[in-house]
């Protein structure tokens, strides 16, 4: 997804389907999967929170190379893998190949999930509905797939930690398209009710931290690896990359915990569970 789209502008209304093309595009740019791996610890404490069963059935929605893919087959749970990006489903599939883990996978748009009403007992995503263009209709989809009295367990960044920073430290470089809503907004309880409107929803904010040798390598990981990193920096001429590498730089020597010697960036997160009705 397009790192412009985190800061959005009411203004104008835009064009989803070419904005999801281009958040396409940029999520199988780099290799996300070298990034997403450090995050499967977020993956585990979301199959905790919505207390998952062996046997469930489990769909994981924008599933990215399955963090909690992975996390529910390790509990014997039955579970479909989708992403509309092909490249992260394989390094998913390879991962579960591995473990010797029994996983469905398959490509799909969050947007438009091609399964029946109520063919689930739990929806997962973490770190990736949230991206959608179109976020009413990624919500109602997940509640329709999901059974009466089934759960949906999200793990969404918040506007206010290290990620939510991070792209609007992006934002003040490349402006983003007009009329789309903030990603970020799905790491808020106002914005959870609006869209889980009636259902039960129970929200925590957790903190993931992203441990690197410095900030000049997270800054070298992120800019190989992460397409909206990697997007942005391909997108702006010499001398605005360099002032967005400053400022990048800036953030993550700022919030580091770790001392000299080493990088620690506390990233805060919503940790969700919506009860269908």
């Amino acid at each position: 997804m397009s790192a412009s789209t985190l800061i959005a502008s009411p203004a104008a209304a835009p064009d989803l389907t070419s904005v999801k093309a281009r958040q396409q595009a940029t999520w199988a740019t780099g290799d996300y999967a070298v990034i997403g791996t450090t995050l499967q610890i977020v993956g585990e404490r979301i199959c905790e929170a919505v207390d998952l069963r062996a046997g469930e059935r489990v769909l994981d929605v924008a599933a990215g190379n399955g963090n909690a893919t992975l996390a529910a087959a390790r509990r014997f749970a039955r579970v479909t893998s989708t992403d509309y990006v092909g490249e992260l489903l394989e390094r998913g599939r390879e991962r579960a190949a591995a473990e010797r883990l029994v996983v469905a996978f398959r490509q799909a748009d969050a947007e438009a999930l091609p399964f029946e009403d109520g063919s689930f007992d739990v929806v997962l995503s973490t770190f990736g509905v949230m991206f959608t263009p179109d976020q009413e209709r990624a919500a109602a989809e997940m509640l329709r797939v999901v059974r009466p009295g089934g759960r949906i367990g999200l793990a969404n960044w918040t506007p206010e930690g290290f990620i939510g920073r991070l792209f609007k430290t992006i934002g003040k470089h490349l402006p983003p398209p007009a009329g789309v809503r903030s990603p970020a907004l799905w790491g808020t309880e106002a914005r959870l009710a609006e869209l889980f409107s009636g259902q039960r929803v129970e929200a925590s904010k957790q903190v993931f931290n992203f441990r690197y040798r410095s900030a000049d390598h997270m800054l070298e990981v992120f800019r190989t690896f992460y397409g909206p990193v990697n997007r942005a920096f391909a997108a702006l001429e010499a001398g605005k990359a360099a002032a967005l590498e400053a400022d990048m730089r800036e953030l993550w020597v700022r919030m580091n915990r770790g001392g000299a010697e080493t990088l620690i960036v506390p990233s805060e997160y919503l940790e969700i569970v919506v009860t269908r009705s």
